[in-house]
């Protein structure tokens, strides 16, 4: 029976993860000579390529020596913890990547303290040496003040060490070193990973970390086998989360070699594989004996710290991009998305046509409303909300752990900028290259649409992180610095003469010939009140020209939104609609006289 090692990869984004797996691969043989390969082949996801970072967790295998190496990537964004927190039990070992000038993030501190408390023994790696700057030995540093933090034992704390550039293919045992291949990387994995076990004489057990759908054979289960083997047709009992027991026969069963999966007739102890034939299961669940059902510990899973509303589009442009529209399509979608990914939660509301979705953080929510627009799916979604809980009779409310890098011209502006959300500063170190970074725990709800007030003030130059700390007592009222919004008055197409007319009233959100829809939120005014226009009147034609007037009109260029930023923009009487090619600003009340019947009301 072949030697197994199962180990996943943790990293802060950006860090250089899934560049080293890309080498890791290239190098153990896993691609042909000839064979056309993508960067960051892992991330195989059309949003992962777009924005460079890892959103689900995948599987691969290498092969080294006697050994075969299961690699699971995890994502390195704290919003998608559920997605690390569901693999952790497949795996024997972590390595945490760390970038060897930026040194250990607020997300690599999330993700890391998840594994130390399952009781895994990370290798450490420290990637990017030959990046500018890089400062090897003062990460190396912090990184061991960090397991401290996070109150590691001893064996967690003698980790072993290894300095590599994913990007060259390169890796040494120090820092000075300079290496030709991964070939240190991979004797540490053989070194220091547990072999992964599991009495084969034992009945089958098996957790189903992940789920995925394949149109030809139906859903498929991905997990450990922790005890026992399973065979292809073999009837095995599923354990639901509820304690109803299904009987299925396994159909087809899969190994991964490389990227690609394997049918495989039998698969052992110890060994990641992918089951299909079970048509009810879900994450979580246990595959087990026939004979002797005995179900594996639950994967626990953190709360979510912020919620959504998901409702019917009811704008006038309704139905115009979208192909699923109704409420029935929508929780649909909404359920499926549950099956794979566990740190969600759906909850029905006393309307059919509304939905409140819970989740982890505003990146994890909008990843969801980009997959579901991009289906051709239409809604509109409210501002997010954070979850208060209650504690010994008293509120508490969910503390993000905030770092910036920030340039020291600007350090004052954010300090100011973040004590009036409640900040705590915990830490202040100045840098060698111009720029200092703060470390602060904040409210979750002070940093909603915190980061655009943020890069403006900064100029565009503060790098900002931050993940979820904990559960702590209300820290009391924010106060915002509040702008009105620019509404639409009525039905038609925008002229450049109206907007021209209307510049100094504030910053237009669109451009001449957008058409508008009455209680369309258009731009932001200078204001905090709230401003109705008539953005659709043209100029007037006479005979007559007059000197100057005619002249071309010059406008400034309209302020665009990414979905992240529309999301945190968008005030509590307005929703965001949201279709496959437009994401457009709205009140909740169209009409003026029922914004101000709801504003006399309140």
């Amino acid at each position: 029976m072949q030697k197994i090692k199962n180990i996943a990869i943790i990293a802060h984004v950006d860090h250089g993860k899934t560049t080293l797996i890309d080498a890791a691969l290239q190098q153990l043989g896993v691609f042909r000579s000839n064979e056309k390969v993508d960067e960051r082949v892992m991330d195989s996801n059309d949003l992962e390529r777009e924005r460079g970072i890892t959103i689900f967790s995948k599987n691969a295998s290498i092969f080294y020596k006697d050994y075969k190496i299961n690699i699971v990537d995890t994502p390195g964004h704290a919003d998608f913890g559920g997605e690390v927190q569901r693999i952790m039990k497949m795996v024997d070992c972590v390595l945490l990547l760390v970038d060897a000038f930026e040194g250990p993030m607020p997300q690599t501190k999330y993700v890391l303290k998840k594994s130390l408390e399952l009781g895994l023994s990370p290798i450490v790696v420290i990637n990017k040496i030959d990046r500018p700057n890089c400062r090897p030995k003062e990460v190396l540093e912090m990184v061991f003040d960090l397991f401290i933090e996070l109150n590691a034992n001893d064996h967690q704390l003698d980790f072993p060490v290894i300095y590599a550039s994913g990007r060259d293919g390169i890796a040494s045992y120090e820092p000075d070193e300079k290496g030709t291949d991964l070939v240190p990387l991979f004797e540490t994995i053989i070194k220091n990973v547990p072999d992964s076990t599991g009495d084969i004489d034992k009945p089958l057990q098996m957790l189903v970390s992940a789920i995925e759908y394949d149109n030809y054979i139906g859903k498929i289960g991905s997990g450990k086998i922790n005890s026992g083997s399973i065979s292809q047709g073999e009837e095995i009992v599923l354990l639901k989360r509820d304690g109803e027991r299904l009987l299925y026969r396994i159909s087809k069963i899969f190994q991964y070699v490389g990227l690609k999966k394997q049918e495989v007739a039998k698969a052992f102890a110890g060994d990641i594989v992918s089951l299909a034939g079970m048509e009810m299961v879900d994450v979580g669940e246990t595959v087990a004996d026939k004979e002797h059902p005995f179900p594996l510990p639950l994967i626990e899973i953190d709360a979510p710290t912020l919620a959504m509303k998901f409702r019917v589009n009811d704008s006038p442009f309704a139905g115009r991009d979208g192909r699923y529209l109704t409420s029935r399509k929508i929780l649909e979608r909404l359920k499926s998305e549950l099956q794979s990914n566990v740190s969600l939660v759906l909850e029905e509301t006393l309307s059919p046509e509304e939905f409140i979705v819970k989740g982890r953080g505003e990146l994890q929510l909008s990843i969801l409303i980009e997959n579901m627009r991009r289906e051709g799916y239409e809604f509109q979604v409210s501002k997010p909300k954070v979850i208060f809980r209650e504690l010994k009779g008293k509120r508490t409310e969910p503390v993000e752990l905030v770092l910036v890098d920030t340039d020291n011209e600007f350090v004052g502006t954010v300090i100011e900028m973040l004590s009036l959300r409640k900040g705590e500063m915990l830490d202040m170190v100045q840098g060698t290259d111009g720029y200092t970074r703060l470390e602060y725990k904040v409210p979750a709800r002070g940093l909603i649409g915190f980061r655009n007030e943020f890069l403006t003030s900064t100029r565009g130059t503060g790098i900002i992180n931050h993940s979820f700390y904990e559960y702590e007592y209300y820290k009391g009222e924010i106060e915002r610095k509040t702008r009105g919004s620019l509404i639409a008055l009525e039905n038609g197409i925008a002229t450049a003469y109206s907007l021209n007319a209307f510049a100094p009233r504030g910053t237009m959100f669109i451009d001449p010939g957008t058409e508008v829809y009455e209680g369309m939120v258009i731009g932001e005014h200078s204001r905090e009140n709230d401003l109705v226009l008539n953005i659709v009147r043209g100029k007037k034609l006479t005979n007559v020209r007059a000197a100057g007037s005619d002249d071309s009109v010059k406008l400034a260029p309209c302020r665009k939104f990414s979905l992240e930023q529309a999301l945190e923009y968008i005030e509590d009487d307005e929703l965001l609609e949201i279709t496959p090619k437009n994401i457009r600003f709205r009140k909740k009340a169209l009409k003026a006289t029922d914004r101000q019947r709801l504003k006399t009301k309140e």
